[in-house]
């Protein structure tokens, strides 16, 4: 028996120093590394349960290639080097056909270690295939909008929080995706601090709060810009920081905060004046407030707007400037790596053809000169994960598209795929890490080695590149030999390390000074976006109702909220029998009035429909949510349910902001899924 200390892998912002307990070539426990100061010695649910991932019985054993329809999940065995040599073989016919720009490489997020991550992406790059427009179904929106207002830079520290007066977790489930932030509230919470939680739905976070505030969906833009008038109409600003630090707030505080007095947030967002009134008397008294921002109040038509309001907030109290104060959205701005290493090679074209992650389904039935003919996906399941999942799973399940799937499971995607390659999980991987969570980073081995005929998105990127002719040398390095490329040119915390430290495997820690820093062209927070003026978009945080979503409001009458669920949040556990039996089926939240007025039961199965889909699920009835709110939690796959998967339900319309999926603007009804039988 030995134990081994690695990182965790799944996309979350923690990133956990794990120890791995290993019996021969088996791991017996997962558990936290005690030495980590941030995760603080204990994993999540579903990471303590990652043993049973890694030698579940369910992972593909071999390669396969198709043998019936696509989309039957129809396949045979056949050996590496039959799969590698068809797949080079078709690659290379396309390419002499239709040039590299008919083939799409398509790896995202499953593995957050830095070159399993990036490299098959890489591979691409350097081929001068169609290029993916990666993060639009996830965090695209958000950044940008970020970006727009500080800058690329992280956000606070949340460490910090320890030193923090008011903590405000907007948007956020922390038990769900965040929970050695949520632990690290203990502190100052002993201290007779106040935490607050602004979510359309009272999750877990939200019961154990001290105050939760159900806010209409896609209305957050509105609360933050009615807290701010109070602000103004109280003096609570801080105008000497706004004066030093920020640019636009006398033309903002002018044109825009006036039009939201506490009456009409409260008609908008669904608050109580009363409530508005004492959540900016709350905030405007703390000196450290602290925000913790979710990504997914973004994921709707002026996500980019919410973003960019919420994230002001800070400068008009001074709390920036302050420890313990702030917001924090991602930390992995203020972490300067040189990541295009590996996502980049220089012999790639400096641009090319982009296909929006989002738009995926549309791009692989309406993209032409040339049409993409071939598809390679790796640490993703776009057949669930994407908005008009119905469009995808049409795009492909066309003939004449070669696609290849890298994955340890078979999943919604693979059953698509003419070739399926069976990849090893993060625990028989080496790599390395950095949070986006949290200021740390840390070197990973391999805890036991590939099970059965697995190979690891390394791997395989770089023997692809062999036979396609790919000569860049970070196709011929190992992972120790890529890492030092990663810190030339760094700067900051980063600079100050020697990444031949990291090779022990023990987290460090790489956070910037105290204070919140901006990288705008003016190196202030730009409540005044000049870039956003320039696009035709409104150049300061404003909240106006959106036409689309009024229209489809008029026609559907619930709005579908989605939002990680606690032990199957995506397919990533899905080969964890345990954990899917701890979820349950796949089901939808409905408040008792909606299911009352439509004769719905606990636990019946339903039917949600649209104009785009139909799917089934069982029902839960509950006051987690509010009237004309259905909630969706997790993306499961559309094995596991009644009937096919949540985002079938979502269109592929884009935010205002960065180009990223509107989950959020989803209207439907529901009704018993045997209505029509």
């Amino acid at each position: 028996m030995k134990t081994v200390r690695v990182a965790c892998a799944h996309d979350c912002p923690d990133l956990c120093s794990l120890i791995a307990e290993v019996d021969g070539d088996r791991i017996t426990k997962i558990s936290g590394d005690p030495d980590q100061p941030f995760t603080a010695g204990f994993a999540c649910a579903k990471v303590n349960r990652d043993a049973e991932l890694v030698h579940s019985p369910e992972r593909l054993k071999t390669p396969l290639r198709r043998t019936g329809p696509k989309g039957s999940g129809q396949f045979a065995p056949i050996t590496w080097d039959a799969a590698l040599d068809e797949i080079t073989a078709r690659w290379t016919a396309i390419i002499a056909e239709s040039g590299p720009l008919a083939l799409l490489g398509y790896a995202y997020s499953a593995h957050q270690g830095q070159m399993n991550r990036h490299i098959v992406n890489g591979l691409f790059h350097a081929m001068g295939t169609s290029r993916l427009q990666a993060g639009t179904v996830c965090d695209s929106c958000c950044e940008t909008a970020w970006d727009l207002t500080l800058g690329p830079v992280g956000g606070a520290d949340p460490e910090s929080v320890v030193d923090s007066d008011l903590v405000i977790a907007w948007g956020c489930d922390l038990m769900a995706v965040n929970v050695h932030f949520w632990a690290k509230l203990d502190a100052p919470r002993k201290r007779g601090v106040q935490v607050v939680v602004i979510d359309p739905r009272r999750s877990r976070t939200a019961a154990s709060a001290d105050w939760h505030l159900p806010i209409r969906i896609g209305t957050d833009a509105a609360l933050a810009l009615g807290i701010v008038h109070i602000l103004v109409r109280d003096g609570l600003c801080d105008r000497a920081y706004l004066a030093a630090n920020t640019l636009g707030f006398d033309r903002w505080e002018r044109q825009v905060v006036p039009r939201f007095t506490p009456d009409r947030v409260s008609e908008i967002t669904g608050l109580s004046v009363a409530d508005i009134e004492k959540l900016a008397a709350m905030y405007g008294a703390a000196k450290r407030s602290f925000i913790r921002i979710g990504e997914g109040m973004t994921r709707l038509a002026r996500g980019g707007q919410a973003l960019r309001a919420v994230a002001t907030l800070p400068a008009v109290t001074g709390a920036y400037g302050r420890p313990g104060g702030g917001a924090l959205l991602l930390t992995a701005g203020s972490m300067d790596f040189n990541f295009s290493a590996v996502r980049k090679p220089a012999s790639g074209p400096a641009a090319t053809r982009l296909v929006n992650q989002s738009l995926l389904g549309r791009q692989l039935l309406e993209m032409n000169d040339p049409p993409l003919r071939a598809l390679f996906i790796a640490a993703n399941n776009p057949a669930v994960t994407c908005p008009e999942a119905g469009l995808v799973r049409k795009g492909l399940s066309r003939e004449d598209l070669f696609t290849v799937v890298h994955d340890p499971f078979m999943t919604d995607t693979a059953a698509y795929a003419d070739i399926v390659l069976p990849a090893t999980t993060y625990l028989e991987t080496e790599d390395f890490y950095r949070g986006y969570g949290s200021y740390y980073m840390q070197y990973s081995p391999a805890a036991v080695a590939p099970q059965g005929e697995a190979w690891s998105n390394f791997r395989l990127a770089q023997e692809l590149a062999r036979r396609m002719g790919v000569s860049d040398p970070v196709f011929a390095r190992s992972e120790k030999e890529i890492l030092p490329e990663f810190f030339k040119g760094s700067t900051g915390a980063v600079a100050a390390v020697d990444p031949a430290s990291l090779l022990d495997g023990v987290p460090v820690k790489v956070a910037p000074p105290p204070g919140q820093t901006f990288a705008t062209p003016s190196g202030k927070l730009e409540i005044y976006s000049q870039t956003l003026a320039d696009q035709g978009v409104p150049p300061m945080p404003d909240w106006q109702p959106d036409a689309q979503e009024v229209a489809d409001a008029a026609k559907w009458p619930l709005r579908l909220l989605t939002a990680p669920s606690y032990f199957q949040p995506h397919t990533a556990f899905s080969g964890v029998a345990f954990l899917r039996k701890r979820e349950g089926e796949p089901f939808c939240v409905l408040h008792p009035e909606d299911a009352a007025k439509r004769g719905l039961e606990n636990g019946a199965k339903v039917r949600l429909f649209n104009e785009r889909a139909a799917i089934g699920l069982v029902l839960k009835v509950a006051d987690d949510v509010q009237p004309g709110v259905i909630l969706v939690p997790g993306q499961r796959p559309g094995t596991e349910a009644v009937d096919g998967t949540v985002n079938m339900l979502c269109s592929d319309r884009l935010t205002d902001i960065g180009e990223g999926a509107s989950y959020q603007s989803t209207f439907l009804d529901v009704e018993a899924w045997d209505i029509r039988a």
